[in-house]
């Protein structure tokens, strides 16, 4: 039966039914960017995968708008919406690792935390972000780039299978040999196809990493820029390594007189050998003096943490994003022109290179269409306070505007804001045609269309 009410959908399910005037209300619409400020009708906390499929079940027969919320980080606030329904997976966190195959499944609720905490426990890692509440799914859909990319591809070129809930409530089994045509969508083609409530990755062994930020005088924006071009093009693989703004927050390593300071900066992340990271390290200190630093050799999951105060829940954020093919001379400039004009510590510009293990993957083997950039570029604007979300927009436009001309016309899907629908067959690149030939088959109605959006033919 397909419930009409929320209460005969509480019947249904072993999770919880959250409805305005609920004691839990007001926390659970909230999304991780506090500039969205939306009332669903219905929040379905679910429990496991049938809880999944009746709530699917629910919004489609009664015409609710649906949004899906893994770990709630979309930046346009796609994990929620106004009078219709939320599908959260946040109870469904689960990870289950089986360390002779090298392999873990996670359910579709799980955060890069979660993940890492338990794959760490065998000495093992795959391809995740650089902040650890970021959600599983939302990150692997749309490509996965984190520290790992050069060496072992994103983490959708890790997914080996999925369990996914399509528009007609049915749970698939997804995988090279089963449903091979949605598992090629769902990796890079976003939420467009249904509720993925568990994902199965391959896992590298990996325990302790050398990885640690190194700031430079902003003066050396530009020296530093064109040395990590020429420098990432043969770098070894195991280094993930990427350049930004930083403004230097009050943090034991930065000199107390420092505070507040704008400074270049480079992160990076020696995966190889940890004794051989001080030496790998060298060609970042030979460049230019390093100003403050804290690097050496840490746990894995301790990197994928380190950003996380910079970036709590709540703090109001707007993003942009191009590939890169080629850092020119004309793009650096603009780079240093726009960069330290960051407005707030948690507001900056990262260049991730995406060269590599990415690279050797073909263009069509996956729906993620860009295997020819060679950098994924992000720039944000955050902050607590929402009297200053339109200048902090505008410094991201015309930061954006400004290196577009040295850009590819798409950019990654996870870094698109609200106001990007236009980009979206660019975003997708050479795959967008046989992406919406699978979104016509798999949800012709667009129910799954709180997203980065592929409407059906």
């Amino acid at each position: 039966m397909t419930a009409k009410t929320p209460s005969e959908l509480g019947d249904l399910i072993r999770g919880q039914i959250i409805i305005e005037n609920d004691a839990d209300y007001e926390e659970a619409r909230q999304v991780h960017n506090g500039m969205i400020d939306k009332r669903p009708a219905v929040i379905v906390r679910a429990a496991n995968a049938g809880d999944v499929m009746a709530t699917v079940n629910y919004a489609r027969d009664n015409g609710y708008d649906l949004s899906v919320r893994g770990g709630g980080h979309s930046g346009p606030g796609f994990g929620t919406n106004d009078g219709g329904v939320v599908l959260d997976l946040s109870r469904m966190r689960s990870v289950r690792v089986n360390p002779n195959a090298k392999t873990a499944r996670a359910e579709g609720g799980t955060t890069w935390g979660d993940f890492n905490s338990a794959t760490h426990a065998f000495g093992l890692a795959t391809t995740g972000g650089v902040v650890s509440t970021t959600g599983i799914a939302g990150l692997t859909l749309g490509g996965g780039i984190g520290y790992l990319s050069r060496g072992h591809g994103l983490s959708l070129d890790n997914l080996i299978s999925a369990d996914i809930v399509t528009a007609d409530g049915k749970m698939l089994i997804a995988n090279e040999n089963e449903n091979a045509d949605i598992f090629w969508a769902i990796r890079g083609g976003g939420g467009n196809f249904g509720v993925v409530t568990s994902f199965e990755y391959k896992l590298q062994p990996l325990d302790t990493v050398y990885w640690g930020p190194m700031f430079y005088e902003i003066e050396e924006t530009e020296t530093i820029f064109k040395f990590y071009r020429d420098y990432i093009k043969d770098a070894p693989r195991e280094m993930g390594a990427f350049p930004a703004f930083q403004i230097a927050p009050p943090l034991p390593f930065i000199p107390e007189d420092r505070h507040g300071d704008m400074f270049c900066a480079i992160v990076a992340c020696w995966s190889g050998d940890p004794a051989q990271g001080e030496q790998r390290f060298k060609a970042f200190h030979d460049v230019a003096e390093v100003k403050a630093e804290m690097v050496g050799p840490v746990p894995y999951p301790a990197i994928n943490a380190a950003f996380d105060g910079l970036f709590p829940t709540g703090i109001r954020q707007y993003w942009k994003g191009n590939f890169v093919k080629e850092l020119t001379d004309d793009a650096i400039a603009a780079h240093v022109q726009h960069g330290p004009s960051a407005p707030t510590v948690s507001s900056t510009m990262h260049l991730y290179p995406i060269n590599g293990a990415c690279q050797e993957v073909d263009a069509g083997a996956t729906a993620f269409g860009h295997r020819d950039a060679n950098f994924s570029m992000v720039i944000l604007a955050a902050s607590e306070d929402p009297a200053n979300d339109a200048a902090h927009k505008k410094w991201v436009r015309d930061y954006s505007g400004a290196v577009a001309p040295y850009s590819e016309p798409g950019g990654y899907i996870n870094f698109m804001d609200d106001d990007d629908s236009s980009r979206v067959r660019e975003n997708f690149g050479g795959n967008y045609d046989r992406l919406l030939e699978v979104k016509s088959r798999y949800d012709p109605d667009n129910l799954f269309r709180n997203n980065q959006n592929i409407a059906p033919q």
